[in-house]
């Protein structure tokens, strides 16, 4: 394997890696997959518990961020949630929706890392693990790579290396460095679906660790409806790792803690209830931990019937947009994906190959396109790599 020539050199083994690799490899493309991991797909075997949230149904454009909104538009038109779970079932891989167009394996993420090697298998791909690529040379339209004892060329080189998301898994910036020796322009990556940290007037709700309600999560125009989970350092949960994605340091998170009540329901239950206080009403809806916390820091003590009417819609407007400025996020370690990285600018949106680098592609979260949680960053994976393989 040492000096061979190659058709593509495709570096990183995670979901966009493999499934360029094993697409392009069967185009009747002779291609090399090099990890530095001692195995492949880590971050697929420990997505979605365990169970691999493959894709998602609902996806759409919209549900990615990106500096460019327009440029994921292409890569998804062209390989659809519909594609990847036909080539599941042909795996006889048992799946099932979860909630909100999520799609799960029944049993375990390693049938998809399995499905993906027999991909690489049937296209002839030869895979080299456990070596960094310690040295990448271009010269006269090639890429000349060297990881451990391995040294190949090909006149495609594929960056699949992913972001620096979930460090312990040895996911790591790699991408973003090579990218700027070739002159690529690199979005500052940030963490994503991530815990917020709290602070402040706020460290009081950290006494609520472990308890959980269905809430609406606002910051700036984004709005999501699920779960928020209180935690020993401030919030996580769906709704909150959703939001984080559009969240930076300084932003108000407003959580809307009934978003199935109307506006003016306390008005009506101190018509119907007025020897009713605040906290036992607040309990019929929420975690009784939560309801006493709320309620207390509104501060309205004693019987409905005895508040204003206008002191109750205040309260009510409270519960409806309640501020938190979180103080951070729990960064890399904690972030599901990498937002922000390689420059859409620098890519052709249709084969995802580099304007200025011709032959250098990048595909997956290397790439400025962060999907919404729920199964769509595997998607984006997907896709990418399959424009990637059709250039190839």
């Amino acid at each position: 394997m040492n000096n061979e020539p190659y058709d593509a050199i495709v570096l990183g083994a995670g979901a966009a890696g493999l499934f360029c690799a094993a697409l392009a490899g069967q185009r009747g493309r002779r291609v090399l997959l090099i990890d530095h991991a001692p195995e492949v797909g880590r971050k697929i075997l420990i997505s979605g518990g365990g169970r691999c949230n493959f894709t998602n149904i609902h996806t759409a454009p919209e549900r990615y961020l990106s500096a460019n909104p327009h440029f994921a538009k292409s890569a998804l038109s062209r390989y659809t949630p519909r594609d990847f779970l036909a080539l599941v079932e042909r795996y006889d891989i048992a799946w099932h929706e979860k909630t909100l167009g999520q799609l799960f394996c029944d049993g375990s993420a390693r049938q998809v890392v399995a499905m993906l090697l027999e991909e690489c298998e049937q296209g002839g791909v030869t895979i080299a693990l456990g070596h960094p690529a310690s040295a990448i040379d271009h010269a006269d339209g090639r890429f000349t790579v060297q990881a451990g004892p391995v040294r190949a060329h090909a006149p495609a080189l594929v960056m699949a290396t992913g972001g620096p998301s979930i460090p312990k898994l040895g996911a790591t910036g790699f991408a973003y460095d090579l990218a700027r020796r070739f002159g690529l322009k690199v979005v500052e990556p940030r963490p994503a679906l991530v815990p917020l940290t709290l602070a402040g007037e706020d460290l009081l709700f950290r006494e609520l660790s472990g308890v959980s309600a269905e809430v609406v999560a606002h910051c700036h125009k984004a709005a999501f409806r699920e779960a928020a989970l209180f935690t020993h350092r401030g919030l996580s949960g769906p709704a909150i790792l959703q939001i984080s994605s559009y969240w930076k340091r300084g932003d108000t998170v407003a959580i809307d803690f009934l978003p199935d009540h109307a506006a003016g329901w306390l008005l009506e239950r101190k018509r119907t209830h007025p020897r009713a206080t605040l906290r036992r009403v607040l309990g019929d809806a929420l975690p009784e931990r939560l309801a006493s916390v709320l309620a207390d820091r509104i501060g309205l003590a004693g019987e409905l019937g005895a508040s204003t009417d206008k002191a109750l819609h205040a309260a009510s407007e409270r519960l409806a947009r309640w501020p938190f400025v979180p103080n951070g996020s729990e960064g890399f370690a904690k972030a599901e994906v990498t937002s922000g990285g390689i420059s859409t600018a620098e890519l052709s949106s249709k084969t995802m190959e580099a304007k200025k680098v011709p032959g250098l592609y990048a595909i997956g979260e290397a790439v400025d396109v962060t999907g919404w949680l729920g199964g769509y960053n595997f998607q984006w994976a997907w896709a990418s790599a399959h424009a990637a393989a059709q250039a190839i």
